[in-house]
């Protein structure tokens, strides 16, 4: 019992020097992988430079212009998030239902959203719709196109965490006299929404990126300023790399804070 003391003790030490060893590892990796990064980027504009196409005077004066189409970017996608979400449980009820009627409506706005290309339900929503007396502002007609679309898509990923959650959770409830409607909301959906948040965070960050097509509308937002402003003052080069370039910091930021969710949720699972 004696040496149970010091034997202890160099278990620990040996196991702060592994947990060092991995941190150094992990420190050495991200110092690699940044330098990559810059190095490639620098080389790109290194080219993009010595051709004598890239005016930087444009750059200093447009972006910030340009620029300024990112809160209107922002504000889109995260409306059209959120309206897809509310769209997609009750499209994902619809699918689970055992009402032929209600399975069948869901099962047609799914089919019919997936079956068509989202620049055409953009287009409809901005042109057709007028023609049956429903006229929309540029903004909403875009956030309705956009939350329509990857509601349909999100349909199935949120039947698929319904479906996720544990049968037995659901028999215990319905055992201790929980109606279907409060079975539901208390137990089955907030579940399931954790389960499928993951995948919802990834939806947003494509929604960010397909929100430039509501430019065709003509919503100021990222692409329509670029393209605008590109074509007045014949620097389409600059304005799509500056819009480029904005989009991607965009997703780069927003995929860090998924991942940082992620992360999170995997460390409560565990």
């Amino acid at each position: 019992m004696a040496a149970a003391g010091p034997v202890a003790g160099t278990d620990a030490l040996i196991l702060d020097r592994i947990a060092a060893a991995h941190r150094a590892d992990r420190r050495s990796f991200l110092f690699k992988f940044a330098l990559t990064w810059v190095a490639l980027v620098g080389a790109l504009g290194l080219v993009l430079g010595l051709t004598g196409n890239i005016s930087t005077e444009f750059i200093a004066s447009a972006g910030p212009f340009i620029l300024g189409g990112a809160t209107i970017t922002i504000f889109v996608s995260i409306t059209s998030i959120l309206l897809a979400v509310v769209l997609a449980i009750l499209g994902a009820l619809g699918r689970l239902s055992a009402s032929p009627v209600i399975n069948g409506i869901a099962s047609l706005y799914v089919s019919l959203v997936r079956g068509t290309p989202l620049i055409v339900q953009i287009l409809f929503v901005y042109l057709a719709l007028p023609q049956v007396g429903i006229v929309l502002d540029v903004v909403h007609g875009g956030i309705l196109a956009l939350g329509f679309n990857y509601g349909a898509y999100m349909t199935e990923i949120f039947r698929a965490g319904i479906q996720a959650v544990p049968s037995g959770q659901r028999e215990a409830a319905q055992a201790l006299g929980m109606k279907d409607g409060a079975l539901m909301r208390r137990i089955v959906l907030p579940q399931a929404v954790r389960i499928v948040i993951p995948a919802i965070g990834n939806d947003f960050i494509a929604m960010i990126k397909d929100s430039a097509l509501i430019y065709l509308l003509g919503v100021q937002e990222l692409l329509w300023r670029a393209s605008t402003i590109g074509r007045q003052r014949l620097a389409s080069l600059e304005a799509l790399l500056i819009a480029a370039t904005i989009y991607w910091v965009l997703t780069i930021i927003f995929s860090f804070f998924q991942e940082r969710l992620e992360r999170r949720m995997a460390r409560g699972d565990r």
